[in-house]
């Protein structure tokens, strides 16, 4: 049984019409083909080795869906994880910095649902402490040995960034020093400086030898050492998702050079073993993969990415590097639609009336209104079905007495509450006509 908490968070992104952050696996549909590769995926990132995995698929076909849940897979394993989506303004490929600066702000753990880099830091010092104190040599009373100590491990772990990145070690020998003299100010700033932050003040960066702001180049390194941080703290890697890489087709064609460039850069990273225990996924649409905008023109990138989907569907290897979603049909829309329905009700106190008036019957019967209202493409269905099946059915027999759906309801789809492509899909009269990646 789900918590209520993590409940009310799944439907009410449900409500919204967005992908939960939490509890997918309480209704997830079709994963289960994935989860042995996954977690051998995240045994090999354990291990202290680099794992990756490129996921396609067509809008509705459950990307989002599926990188979030392998995401909280992830965490359950004792992962921390990171989403960061592909963006022309906020996060292209090639501005690494940008990517790396939105990786620590996402970044989540177990207990920390998000900006876990400074929590990760304060746990990675307690645990070189207490790995000082074993040895015996320091008591635990002598406060400024055991500084000096840690400080000394700390160098020590950091030994390989520091000769490419010095500036990682600096700012952490910083932070450490101004939390043994209480300066929260000088602390909060450098942590800031480390994962990325622009504009931080003058005195913050002269306090730990350091000058201007962190450049691409020295956040691939920045990388390496948060890895070292979160391995040395406990975690057993982390797992990156670049989400929606096919906008990389709409950006110009030399940022769309670079950002493939990038991409192939930090696999050849991972191959030769600079990022021990990371797990990169990266989601992007057929087209993006396939097609001539995307992956294609560089050719060692579409090298490593080559997978063979000209088998049936049902023979996929989930272990090659490149795996695809086929997003849903009737059956599997009403299955998604019954766990939901289920998980609405589980801590209802109209549990009974919910599940005999919004019975499988109707949960199916929506789903085919549903799609039949976009050009019947269940496919891309999920979010606009879960949507009206929770606010506009569920919550009302929830609330009131007399509300049947059968009778008083019967759903409508807007073209305002529609994405691009739900509102190709509601005007196509043939299925050649839904263009679902510009």
């Amino acid at each position: 049984m789900i918590g209520v908490q993590r409940r009310a968070a799944i439907l009410d992104a449900l409500r919204r019409g967005t992908v939960p952050r939490e509890g997918l696996a309480a209704f997830a549909v079709g994963m289960d083909r994935f989860e042995a590769a996954v977690d051998a995926d995240l045994a090999t990132a354990s291990a202290g080795r680099g794992a990756f995995k490129a996921v396609r698929g067509e809008y509705g076909s459950g990307k989002t869906f599926m990188a979030r849940w392998l995401q909280e897979r992830a965490r359950a394993a004792g992962f921390a994880t990171a989403e960061v989506q592909v963006s022309e303004t906020e996060t292209p490929l090639h501005r690494w910095e940008t990517v790396y600066r939105r990786l620590v702000e996402r970044l989540a753990t177990s207990d920390t649902p998000e900006g876990a880099l400074r929590p990760s830091v304060d746990a990675w010092f307690y645990t070189l402490e207490e790995d000082v104190l074993a040895e015996g040599r320091i008591a635990g009373d002598d406060a400024e040995a055991l500084a000096a100590a840690t400080e000394t491990v700390m160098e020590r772990r950091l030994a390989a960034i520091a000769r490419t990145a010095p500036a990682f070690s600096a700012v952490l020998r910083a932070y450490r020093r101004a939390l043994l003299a209480d300066d929260a100010g000088l602390a909060e700033g450098l942590i800031a400086w480390l994962g990325g932050q622009p504009n931080v003040a003058a005195a913050v960066k002269r306090a730990a030898g350091i000058k201007g702001d962190l450049d691409a180049f020295g956040a691939m390194h920045f990388l390496g050492g948060l890895l070292t941080i979160l391995r040395d703290s406990g975690r057993s890697g982390l797992v990156l998702v670049l989400d929606e890489a096919e906008t990389l087709q709409r950006m110009r064609a030399d940022t769309r050079e670079k950002g493939l460039n990038a991409l192939r850069q930090v696999l050849d990273e991972l191959d030769a073993g600079r990022y021990p225990g990371l797990y990169l996924v990266v989601t992007g649409t057929t087209a993006f993969f396939d097609g001539p905008q995307g992956v294609q023109r560089l050719p060692p990138l579409a090298q490593r990415l080559h997978t063979d989907f000209a088998t049936e569907a049902r023979f996929d290897n989930p272990r090659a590097v490149q795996v695809r979603l086929q997003g849903f049909d009737l059956d599997a829309l009403a299955t998604v639609g019954r766990r939901v329905r289920d998980l609405f009700a589980e801590h209802s106190a109209q549990q009974a009336r919910i599940r005999a008036v919004v019975d499988d019957v109707y949960v199916a019967d929506l789903a085919r209104g549903v799609a039949g209202r976009l050009g019947g493409r269940a496919g891309v269905a999920p979010r606009l079905y879960l949507r009206k099946l929770v606010a506009e059915v569920l919550d009302r027999v929830d609330q009131f007495a007399d509300f049947d759906p059968r009778r008083h309801y019967s759903p409508t789809v807007d073209e305002r509450e529609m994405t691009k492509a739900e509102r190709a899909a509601a005007g196509a009269v043939d299925v050649d006509d839904v263009e679902l990646d510009p």
